[in-house]
C-alpha cells in the first residue's frame, strides 16, 4: 500500500502559493478530481446504461453536467494511458507532449493558485515532474489493487484520511486516479453478486471478429480473448468489467459521504472521467487501441457551485477539462495550452468550443468528426470508413465505398489533412504498397511469438 508523503517544494511555486493562498481561499470551491483506467463512456446507470449499477455516478449525473462526447485524442504508443493522462495534466495534445515537463501542469497551477494539492494514481502513466508538483503525492499498486477484489478501496481510504487532516484555512485540489476497471479484474462476491453473467447483454456492435486489420491485432489487449470473440467469453469479461466498476463506484460513495459528513459537498466542484474507454467485444476488439466510439470516449462530468444540471453532445477532448478547472475556480489559464475551457457549454452560454474532433492512434489509424459524420482512416491496409453517426451512433454501417457519400469522403479526407497538420501529426494518411486489409484472426495465436506490445 502506498503511503502519500509531501513532496518538496518548486521555489518559484512556493513563492506563489504565499502570494496566492490569502486571496479569496474561502470563496473558491474546493476541487475532487475522480479518474478511472479504462472505463467507457456508457458505463454509469443515469448515462443510460440500465444494466450497470452505480448509484454514487448517477447521484453525480443527476445533480451535475454530462458531456456525452469526450474523447481521449489517442495515442502514440499501445499503452494508450499514459498520452492520455499526459494530455490531461498538460493541457497539451497528442503530438505536442515532448517538453510538458517544462511547460504549466495542472498540480502545479492549483499550487500555485493557493490550493493544498494532493494526489494518488497509478504509476509510470504520466511524467514524474506532472505529480511530484503536487503537495502530497503518492501511488497504487496497480495489479494489487486490480487482482484484490477490492479495486478503489485504497485510494478512496487515503483520500478520505486526507479530508480529515488538511489544511482547513485553504481550499484543495485532490486528484485520485483508480486503477480500475482496467484488467485483471478481481471482484468479490459481494458486488459479483449484482450482476447475472447469463444476463448481461452484450455491445450493440458485439462481433466474433474484426472486418479487417486495423494495425493492432496482436497487442497485449487483443490476446486477452481467443478468437472468434463468443459470446460467453464477452459476457464473462463484461460481468468482471462491471462488478468492479460497482465496487469502485460504492468507493466513491464513501468519499461523498466524507464530504457530506464534514459539511464539504456543497463546496466542492467534483469532475469524473476516465483516460479512455475499451472494446470488450465492440467491433469483434477488446482494447483501446483503436478510434471507434468505445475505444476513445470516456465519461465526463462536473458538478459542483454553479454548476447546472444538464448534458451536452458537445464535441470535447479530456484535456480540456484541465483549463475548464482553472475557469470554474477562478483561477488564471495559463498561456500555452491546447484545451479549450468547457465553462461557456456548462453555463450555457455556448453550444460547443470545438466544431472538430481529431484523433490518431500510432501510424495505422486516423480519424475526424465533424458533426454526425465521422470518418476513419487507416492508412497500411488503404481501408477507409465513414459513419453516420446520428442515425449509426454504434458504427456498424460503413458508408464509404458508396457513391452516395462520395463526396462526404473527400470532405472529410482534406478535413483531416488539414486537422494533421493544425495537430503537428507528420504521420501519412497513404503508404505506396499497402498491406493486405484481409486477415486470419485465428492464426495469428498459432505461434509463439505474441510479442508485438
Amino acid at each position: 500500500m502506498s503511503v502519500i508523503r509531501p513532496i518538496a517544494s518548486l521555489l518559484f511555486v512556493a513563492v506563489l502559493v504565499g502570494l496566492r493562498a490569502g486571496d479569496a481561499a474561502d470563496s473558491r470551491p474546493n476541487v475532487l478530481f475522480l479518474f478511472t483506467d479504462d472505463q467507457r463512456a456508457d458505463t454509469i446507470a443515469a448515462l443510460g446504461n440500465k444494466h450497470i449499477k452505480t448509484p454514487h455516478l448517477d447521484r453525480l449525473t443527476n445533480e451535475g453536467f454530462a458531456f456525452r462526447n469526450a474523447y481521449c485524442m489517442g495515442s502514440t504508443r499501445g499503452a494508450v494511458c499514459l498520452p492520455s493522462r499526459t494530455m490531461l495534466h498538460s493541457g497539451r495534445s497528442l503530438f505536442r507532449l515532448d517538453d510538458v515537463e517544462e511547460r504549466p501542469h495542472l498540480g502545479q497551477t492549483m499550487r500555485a493558485a493557493g490550493y493544498e494539492t494532493w494526489h494518488l494514481s497509478k504509476r509510470g502513466n504520466t511524467p514524474h515532474a506532472l505529480h511530484a508538483a503536487f503537495e502530497h503525492s503518492g501511488y497504487l499498486n496497480d495489479r494489487e489493487e486490480r487482482e484484490g477484489g477490492y479495486a478503489g478501496r485504497t485510494g478512496a481510504g487515503q483520500a478520505i484520511e486526507f479530508l480529515r487532516s488538511r489544511d482547513a484555512s485553504r481550499p484543495f485540489f485532490m486528484f485520485l486516479g483508480f486503477a480500475g476497471p482496467h484488467d485483471p479484474r478481481g471482484t468479490n462476491a459481494e458486488f459479483r453478486g449484482l450482476y447475472d453473467v447469463d444476463k448481461i447483454p452484450l455491445p450493440v456492435n458485439y462481433r466474433p471478429y474484426h472486418p479487417f486489420d486495423n494495425g493492432e491485432m496482436l497487442i497485449r489487449d487483443e490476446q486477452l480473448e481467443a478468437w472468434p470473440r463468443t459470446e460467453e467469453a464477452v459476457r464473462r469479461h463484461l460481468f468482471d468489467y462491471y462488478a468492479m466498476i460497482s465496487h469502485m463506484d460504492a468507493q466513491i460513495g464513501r468519499i461523498f459521504e466524507e464530504l457530506d459528513r464534514s459539511g464539504l459537498w456543497d463546496d466542492t466542484l467534483i469532475v469524473f472521467s476516465s483516460d479512455h474507454g475499451l472494446a470488450i467485444g465492440s467491433h469483434g476488439l477488446f482494447g483501446k487501441q483503436n478510434l471507434y466510439e468505445d475505444g476513445m470516449k470516456s465519461p465526463l462530468v462536473f458538478l459542483g457551485p454553479g454548476i447546472p444540471h444538464g448534458k451536452s453532445e458537445a464535441l470535447a477532448y479530456l484535456f480540456d477539462i484541465y483549463p475548464t478547472i482553472c475557469d470554474l475556480t477562478g483561477t488564471e489559464i495559463p498561456d500555452g495550452l491546447d484545451g479549450r475551457s468547457l465553462a461557456p457549454v456548462i453555463h450555457g452560454e455556448r453550444e460547443s468550443v470545438r466544431e472538430t474532433v481529431f484523433l490518431a492512434y500510432k501510424n495505422v489509424q486516423r480519424a475526424v468528426r465533424r458533426g454526425d459524420w465521422k470518418l476513419i482512416r487507416y492508412p497500411l491496409v488503404d481501408v477507409t470508413q465513414l459513419f453516420d453517426l446520428s442515425a449509426d451512433p454504434h458504427e456498424l454501417n460503413n458508408l464509404a465505398d458508396g457513391p452516395a457519400q462520395a463526396a462526404t469522403v473527400s470532405e472529410l479526407m482534406s478535413l483531416l489533412e488539414r486537422e494533421q497538420d493544425r495537430w503537428s501529426d507528420p504521420d501519412p494518411l497513404h503508404v505506396d504498397d499497402p498491406l493486405p486489409a484481409e486477415v486470419d484472426v485465428e492464426s495469428f495465436f498459432d505461434g509463439d511469438d505474441n510479442s508485438k506490445n
